[in-house]
């Protein structure tokens, strides 16, 4: 039985390196301002402002980010390919 428990946690440390590393490759930084721009006509204005408030992992081979504007009471979830760093 120690030899499974071992072998879990060796899975378990090896995952969360590998979540690690992939984390670093983001573009932009938690508290960074971005322009959002929307995939869906008409749901955010073309100057939506948001801040980013945490790094997600990829989905679909394309990093993402949990944004917020102080706009709306709720955050949302964009691709980085949406985002385009704030003037």
């Amino acid at each position: 039985m120690p030899i499974y428990v071992v072998l879990l946690v060796r899975l378990h440390w090896g995952a969360f390196t590998m979540m690690g590393n992939a984390m670093n490759n983001h573009k932009f930084k938690v508290g960074q301002t971005v322009n959002y721009a929307s995939r869906f006509i008409g749901t955010v204005g073309a100057n939506a402002i948001f801040k980013i408030t945490r790094l997600l992992p990829a989905e679909d081979d394309e990093l993402q980010y949990r944004i917020r504007s102080a706009s709306e009471p709720y955050e949302r979830v964009a691709k980085e390919s949406q985002l385009n760093r704030a003037a």
